[in-house]
């Protein structure tokens, strides 16, 4: 049961395995690939399924709008594609979908902040660790700083970028609800604490796939800069690593194990 003396609401943990709203009920039984890339760069995913060049598999319909989840033939095999949206709050509801409708390997691909000084515009970033600062992980799991990523499923991600040759950086992420806060403080703090990049949705994402027994990993880049004294955007939202990364995430996912202790989803 949920502690009742817990000082903020969000402390408040409920251990308990069902909700009132269950994604699997609310979904039904559908046919996703098992192998699903969650692809933040929506320009990539018009240019690689849209026009009928994937399969429309199901969608996620949100009030701002609905997600297509495409099923994409790859020389890895067939790998679900979808754009998460932006979030913890959003990209974990998604997740809880695809996961419903068949999903059970992920990889996100996305970018990132950079917190650390010399860290290159479309560097790679795999995630071993992610500082939770957002609200979405605390419903899914006890209370604490940081969530480690599955080791395994990181070492599957490192592989694919070491067997093409791509330089990339393993470590800590921190995962923010609040882009606009930011602080300069804030920043020296999680970097001395080890944080490489900062996004939205990492821990959040971690979070529910532990929670459901489905494996997850995360591909970022290193986008805008907030390392310094003042925030360069370095047009980071037209980094042509956006194409590249997602081929690497598609041939991450389609590779990607299950994890090793699984834990059984009640509606599975």
């Amino acid at each position: 049961m949920p502690s009742s003396d817990a000082d903020f609401p969000i402390l408040e943990f409920d251990p308990t395995r069902t909700a009132l709203i269950e994604p699997r009920r609310r979904r039904g039984r559908e046919a996703a690939p098992e192998a699903v890339v969650l692809c933040f760069f929506l320009e990539v995913i018009e240019s690689v399924c849209g026009e009928g060049r994937a399969e429309e598999v199901t969608a996620f319909s949100w009030e701002h709008g609905t997600h297509s989840l495409y099923a994409l033939e790859s020389e890895w095999g067939t790998v679900g594609v979808y754009h998460p949206g932006v979030g913890a709050p959003m990209a974990a509801g998604m997740l809880e979908e695809a996961i419903a409708a068949g999903g059970r390997r992920f990889v996100a691909c996305g970018g990132a902040g950079a917190v650390i000084p010399g860290l290159a515009l479309g560097h790679v970033v795999v995630p071993t660790s992610a500082v939770r600062d957002e609200g979405t992980s605390y419903h899914y799991l006890a209370p604490g700083r940081e969530i480690d990523l599955e080791p395994g499923a990181v070492d599957t991600l490192t592989g694919v970028l070491t067997s093409h040759d791509v330089p990339h950086l393993t470590g800590k992420t921190w995962s923010t609800d609040a882009p606009y806060r930011e602080t300069v403080e804030r920043i020296a703090r999680r970097r001395a604490e080890g944080c490489l990049t900062v996004e939205m949705e990492t821990a959040a994402l971690a979070a529910v796939a532990r929670f459901r027994g489905v494996s997850f990993a995360q591909y970022l880049y290193a986008g805008d800069d907030v390392s310094g004294e003042a925030w360069d955007h370095r047009g980071w939202t037209s980094s042509s690593i956006r194409t590249d990364l997602f081929w690497l995430a598609v041939e991450a996912a389609a590779k990607l194990q299950d994890p090793p202790s699984a834990v059984q989803d009640p509606d599975a």
